[in-house]
């Protein structure tokens, strides 16, 4: 791949230095992206050391198979990192995980390279798959989808207030022509948007909650963490970074849920936490420096939640 869309990884020296504790271990990369984190990863590991990645993202799978040809130590996976538990399983590494790394969301190249229908900043085809090889385009969801289906996945994972004038313009306009552009549909949500955020494209929420869904990305990431769970040893850690509030808010409940273990029964003599407490939260939430959001804009929303596998 060329160097018109690279990407800049995030939190990237904090996010291995807290995944790593055994050197001779065996980790999963649940993004591999443009590998900058399993890159950095397989520099601090032993020769003996296993890095299992994972990626839907076909451009990304290209990337990873060089890695692989060139690091014995490293494998990929095409796939979603809701795979992981059947994976571990599969090479007989369940519950031996001594760390799982995920980098949420769509990355640069993605969101930059007009073609795959992440962004209203440039007119391409309205595609948004991260896996473009299998699945529902989001040009083929908005041609069938009824009303209320649009309007519910632009509030509830775009948080859009205007959810359903959206979704009345878009069903409207659809019937006109079919909605098969990036920029066609930014203008339609715009139009239909009363009330504009100063310095935010219209769009933007919109946009964000139908790749959220075409991409089933909460989805995958609540059965990861679970599956994580299992799949990691006791010492074993969870590196998460987060890029807006709902993932972000899944992470932190799923950590929290297990830090504080299950509340005793009425009456019982010992402290909830010390039931089926099964991790330890390391350090607060951690957000991308100063100087790194200056070289790098999209690192301001970053958040990263690190836990450790007790039990």
């Amino acid at each position: 791949m060329g160097d018109e869309f690279k990407h800049k990884t995030v939190l990237l020296d904090e996010a291995v230095e807290l995944l790593i504790s055994d050197p001779a271990g065996c980790y999963a990369d649940g993004t591999f992206g443009r590998g900058g984190h399993s890159r950095l990863i397989l520099s601090q590991l032993d020769a003996g050391a296993q890095l299992l990645g994972f990626d839907k993202d076909p451009q990304a799978i290209e990337v990873a198979q060089q890695l692989s040809a060139e690091d014995s130590r490293f494998e990929i996976v095409h796939g979603s990192f809701a795979e992981l538990g059947d994976e571990l399983k599969r090479r007989g590494l369940h519950g031996k995980l001594d760390g799982l790394l995920l980098d949420l969301g769509v990355s640069s190249p993605q969101l930059d390279d007009p073609q795959r229908g992440f962004s209203f900043l440039r007119d391409g085809p309205l595609d948004m798959r991260m896996n473009t090889s299998v699945g529902e385009s989001a040009a083929e969801w908005i041609a069938r989808a009824e009303e209320k289906e649009i309007a519910d996945v632009l509030y509830l994972y775009g948080e859009e207030r205007f959810s359903r004038r959206m979704a009345r313009a878009i069903v409207e306009e659809r019937q006109k022509q079919p909605i098969e552009t990036t920029k066609r549909l930014a203008d339609i949500i715009a139009a239909a948007n009363p009330r504009w955020e100063k310095g935010k494209n219209p769009a933007t929420r919109a946009f964000q909650g139908i790749r959220i869904h075409i991409n089933r990305e909460l989805d995958d990431l609540t059965a990861c963490l679970e599956q994580a769970l299992e799949g990691l040893r006791v010492g074993g850690r969870l590196v998460v970074i987060s890029f807006h509030s709902l993932e972000d808010r899944i992470v932190k409940r799923f950590i929290r849920k297990h830090v504080r273990g299950d509340e005793a029964p009425p009456g019982l003599p010992v402290p909830y936490a010390q039931l089926n407490q099964r991790l330890k939260a390391i350090g607060k939430a951690r957000k991308a420096s100063a100087p790194e959001v200056a070289e790098n804009v999209r690192a301001r929303s970053a958040v990263m939640r690190v836990a450790e596998k007790l039990a």
